[in-house]
């Protein structure tokens, strides 16, 4: 399975001069890196990135992360992924620009 991390494009420059990071400062904060899957990407980007441009979506394979990865209740009763360790730049799958058009961000196709 798919699953999804939406970064602000200095965390995504930050991810590929280092090779890893902590993540977002929501993500230091809460002690792990926040993902989503592809049926709640657009709900996250709408809620945590209202309005913000020049975002990155990085694609990650969810089995790929081992015993980090941790499927816990949130939002709505929902379940999210969450990793707890770094998120490191040779997990990530594919990325590509996720555009805000008309003040809504853009997903790529086939998610």
């Amino acid at each position: 399975m798919r699953i999804y991390k939406i970064l602000r494009p200095e965390e995504w420059a930050e991810l590929e001069r280092a090779g890893e990071t902590s993540g977002a400062p929501v993500d230091v904060a809460d002690g792990f890196i926040h993902f989503s899957t592809a049926e709640q990407a657009a709900e996250t980007a709408a809620k945590h990135f209202a309005g913000e441009d020049g975002l990155i979506l990085a694609a990650f394979e969810a089995d790929a992360l081992g015993a980090a990865l941790k499927w816990e209740i949130s939002r709505g009763g929902a379940e999210f992924p969450h990793l707890y360790a770094p998120l490191r730049l040779a997990d990530v799958i594919w990325h590509a620009p996720l555009p805000l058009v008309g003040g809504a961000h853009v997903f790529p196709g086939g998610m």
